[in-house]
Order: structure tokens, then sequence, then C-alpha cells
């Protein structure tokens, strides 16, 4: 239980998970890819337009399903940015690929899609693009210097479900997209994930993957008499009690959007003159692209000003956190050869950015204090 009055995330019921997840212990079926896994799978593939959806444990564990996908090896190289969670290098790293980190734009905090192609080498297999705050990336650019290269482009979606770039659905553009159903999602289960295949060709070996490496969707298919070991895999099935508290969070996906674009547009109107005023960045978010209310973040003047801020809420009971550390410049990141410097956006706006609380649940009063609170702020 937090010791804040406003925390910074609260996971929110919209009213049947509790209905749905006493409903799968009563089918007697727990364990993965029940009822309610195939219906998040047809939810999301009929919302979406993808290929194919596949719940996973976790967003990290879609990455890393994705990695299997292109069977990376060592020497392999996957152009990411630095500013994301460790999730998205470590799961190629796992592969044994090296992970080249480019920076990030000033107004997005996304890839800087204008220096990616100098980072491409011979080794280079993917592009990994991560919609931070649910804000798109410029795809089309991205689009173009992989096709240009032939490269994979792999969508890291875990915080844009339902955005838009250009009118296209985050997570449909790639050949492959995770999301992340984590608790500080705009819809969750507390840890899940899904794995989203656009490009027909993966879409088998992607279900044998994540089937240990067997041929099961095939067996209860009726395509095989019996299922067998065919391919590498792991566990990476989530269980269908999860998916079933999913399931009441994808159903009341309009409910949720909504709810957070009124915190979200709260936080804007109280908050965006105050901060020009005082040189501090609010969020921007471009006119082609669609946002899903993922985050609202503040960029203060200096790192010192960001961790006071931080203080000066938590004296009032409010929790706002700080977010991404540079991984180019972390202990991991320094032994595949990147050093202070590589990437001086990154390492900028890592010292300075504040996260605010947001969650469906946030009202009307307590988005006020949280306002008051930053506004009454003296550095």
């Amino acid at each position: 239980m937090s010791n804040y009055r406003i925390p910074f995330n609260k996971p929110c019921l919209t009213g049947r998970e509790f209905e749905y997840v006493s409903d799968a212990i009563r089918q007697g079926h727990a364990s993965g890819d029940g009822p309610y896994t195939r219906k998040c799978q047809a939810l999301l593939e009929s919302a979406l337009g993808v290929k194919r959806a596949l719940l996973t444990t976790s967003c990290t564990h879609a990455l890393e399903m994705s990695a299997l996908l292109l069977d990376l090896k060592p020497g392999d190289e996957v152009i990411l940015p630095s500013f994301t969670f460790v999730s998205t290098a470590n799961a190629f790293v796992l592969r044994g690929a090296r992970p080249v980190f480019a920076d990030i734009r000033r107004d997005t905090l996304n890839i800087d899609e204008s220096q990616v192609e100098r980072l491409i080498s011979a080794k280079t297999r993917a592009i990994v693009p991560v919609h931070y705050a649910g804000v798109a990336c410029e795809m089309d650019a991205l689009q173009r210097l992989a096709e240009k290269h032939n490269l994979a482009m792999i969508e890291d979606n875990a915080h844009g479900l339902f955005g838009r770039y250009k009118q296209r659905l985050l997570g449909t553009i790639g050949h492959m997209a995770t999301l992340s159903f984590h608790e500080t999602k705009n819809f969750e289960c507390g840890e899940g994930g899904a794995l989203l295949v656009n490009s027909p060709e993966f879409v088998e070996r992607a279900e044998i993957i994540r089937e240990k490496g067997t041929d099961r969707s095939r067996f209860f298919r009726g395509q095989v008499d019996k299922y067998t070991w065919v391919d590498v895999g792991s566990s990476y099935v989530l269980s269908d009690m999860l998916a079933a508290f999913l399931f009441a969070q994808l159903e009341s996906r309009n409910h949720i959007q909504t709810e957070r674009r009124r915190v979200w547009s709260q936080y804007a109107s109280e908050l965006t003159a105050w901060a020009a005023d005082g040189g501090i960045r609010t969020p921007y978010i471009p006119e082609h692209c669609e946002q899903p209310y993922h985050m609202f973040y503040l960029i203060m003047k200096s790192l010192g000003e960001r961790q006071n801020l931080i203080a000066h809420l938590a004296r009032r009971g409010i929790l706002a956190v700080f977010h991404y550390q540079p991984l180019h410049v972390s202990g991991m990141g320094r032994k595949f050869g990147f050093n202070p410097g590589d990437c001086p956006v990154t390492e900028d706006i890592s010292d300075r950015l504040v996260r605010l609380p947001l969650y469906s649940d946030l009202t009307g009063t307590e988005i006020a204090a949280v306002c008051e609170g930053i506004m009454s702020f003296r550095e």
C-alpha cells in the first residue's frame, strides 16, 4: 500500500475483472491459452487488424520472441534508442546481438530517425523504434530505411496501444510489435504482454516459439495428430486468469482512454502556461500523431531542479518519478563500446524529466492538488 496520498500509479478496475477471473477458475482452465486468452487475442486482432496477436507473460518476453523469430546470432546488430527500458536491449543481447544505441529527438523523445542510417552496417539486422509515451516515432522515414537496407522493423509499443501515426494504429506498421500489460500501462493485468505479428511468414513459427518450441497450436487446430518438439522456444504463455482480468480491461478500452484523456488534458490545461513562463517543457504531440494518453511529464531546467521538485511533491504526499537512465552509459552499455557523449540529447533529457501521477481513477481534485504542488515549487 502506498504511503502517498496521490501515488504515481494505481491499478484501476473497470467492473468485470473479478467476474471474469472467477469464471476462468470455474471453467477449470487457469493455465495458458484458455478461453480468455483466445478472447483477448481475437479482440486485439480485430481492433488492430493484425495477422496474429499472441499474449505473453510480459512485453520483455514478446521482445525475446521477436529476437528468436529473426534468428539473431552473435555478431548481429540491432539499432534502438538509448532512452528506453532495458528489456528493449536485453531481448536481443540474449541472442548474442550487439545493441547499437541511437540518440532521441528533443521534441517527441523518440529515436532520431535522421541519425539511424549512419548507424547501419553490414551486421545490422533490425531497427527497434520505441513509441515513447505512446507518441509515434517517425515511421515513414524508418520504414524507408528498413526497406532500403533489407532490415526487420520491430515496434516496441509498450506505451502506445491504440495510438496512431498518420491514421495507422501503432503496432501494425513494423514486421512485428510488442505490447505491455504491466500494471503501469493503460490496460493491465499485473504482468503481461503480447506479440503482434504483421508479416505472415512469422505467424506459424511465433506460435511454436511461444509454446516451448512445439507445434501444439497446430495439434489443437487438428493439423497434426500429436504435437512434438520442432524448434527452439520457451514458456511465454500467459495464465488464463490474467487474460480474464485483461479481457475486462480491453472490453472497457474506450472508457479507460476517455478517463486518461481527461487526466492528461487537465494537466495540460493547468500547467502549460506556467511551464512556458518558467522555461519548463510539457509533452509535444505532432499533429499527425494520436496519442493514447499514457504519460504526462515535465522537462525541468536541470537535474537539481528535477530532484528538488520530486522531493517537494513527496513532502505533500504526491509521488512523481523520473524515467529511463541512458542505456549507452550503463555498465552494460560501456561493455558494448559506448561512452558518455555518444547520445547527448538522451543524457540531457534523462536528467531533467519527471513523470506525474496518471491513472484512470485520478480525480479532478487530486489533479488540481498535483498542479498546485508543482506551481508552488520554487527552486
